[in-house]
């Protein structure tokens, strides 16, 4: 494993940058575990999607706190794995597990995936769980990853579907909302976790990047936000911190009695339990 290093940030990147490598990606690595469980149903067919053999050079985008990378390093026991986030907390996180878990064909990276000068062709497998969402200039960031593939090298990316097919974001939004107001819809031409959500942009995108046989899976699990409405509450509130700061302290207290109340049509034998729908999105560089 190897330190990080002063790396060049794309200028689209840079709003990405401080949020990842501040207070929101510290929270995410306080969190990694409560992160890891939400999406837990997707792994497996994540993991036998990427269909990564004993001797692949393996690169995860926006790996977080490498629980992705570790699996993939697990299945290329005669390769490695390389995992890259903007988030300087995660990474390390990432590191410290990784070195608890005794995974030595591992290595993790703070770096800009959109710029950083990855080998060309040096990678057989790039894959992303739900980390590619958030590029400033994503042509030019899968025009990137691409180039770091070997031709024929293969693309696994989980990304969420429209809103509307989110029980989750949508009751999110809704709770976090002025009073009275009903938030519009995201904005799937901006970074964040629609900016993947359609189809035909995706199929557009990857093969402008020179990406062939796109392919896209939609997939339905529930996601785990907590075993029990307080908990959950609190887990969903930080996620939000920045709406909730939009709010008086009126606001905030009816935000988050909503949420609860909510939450409480949710609350199940597992937990509490939401809706959520995502695509499973699969290429190769051609």
């Amino acid at each position: 494993m190897i330190e990080n290093a002063v790396v060049p940030i794309a200028p689209s990147n840079a709003e990405q940058h401080t949020a990842w490598d501040g207070k929101q990606g510290a929270y995410w690595a306080q969190r990694a575990d409560r992160f890891n469980e939400g999406v837990a149903g997707y792994q497996d067919r994540f993991l036998a999607a990427a269909a990564i053999d004993t001797t692949d050079i393996v690169l995860d985008i926006g790996c977080g706190s490498g629980q992705t990378t570790r699996d993939a390093a697990r299945c290329a026991t005669e390769g490695s794995a390389l995992g890259v986030d903007l988030s300087s907390p995660m990474i390390e996180l990432a590191r410290r597990v990784s070195a608890r878990e005794r995974v030595t064909n591992v290595t993790f990276l703070q770096a800009d995936a959109q710029v950083h000068p990855f080998p060309a062709g040096g990678f057989d497998v790039a894959i992303s769980r739900n980390g590619a969402m958030f590029f400033g200039d994503a042509p030019a960031a899968f025009a990137n990853i691409a180039r770091g593939l070997r031709h024929g090298g293969r693309l696994v990316l989980l990304s969420w579907q429209p809103v509307q097919r989110n029980e989750w974001i949508s009751r999110f939004r809704a709770a976090f909302a002025r009073d009275n107001e009903l938030p519009g819809p995201p904005r799937p031409d901006l970074p964040g976790p629609m900016s993947l959500s359609d189809p035909a942009t995706v199929r557009g995108l990857l093969a402008s990047a020179g990406f062939a046989d796109v392919r896209l899976n939609g997939l339905s699990e529930p996601m785990y936000f907590g075993p029990n409405i307080e908990d959950a509450c609190e887990f969903v509130a930080g996620q939000f911190a920045l709406s909730l700061d939009d709010l008086d302290a009126g606001g905030r207290a009816r935000a988050l009695e909503r949420l609860r109340t909510d939450m409480a049509d949710h609350q199940t034998e597992r937990g509490v339990l939401y809706d959520s729908a995502a695509w499973l999105i699969e290429a190769r560089r051609g």
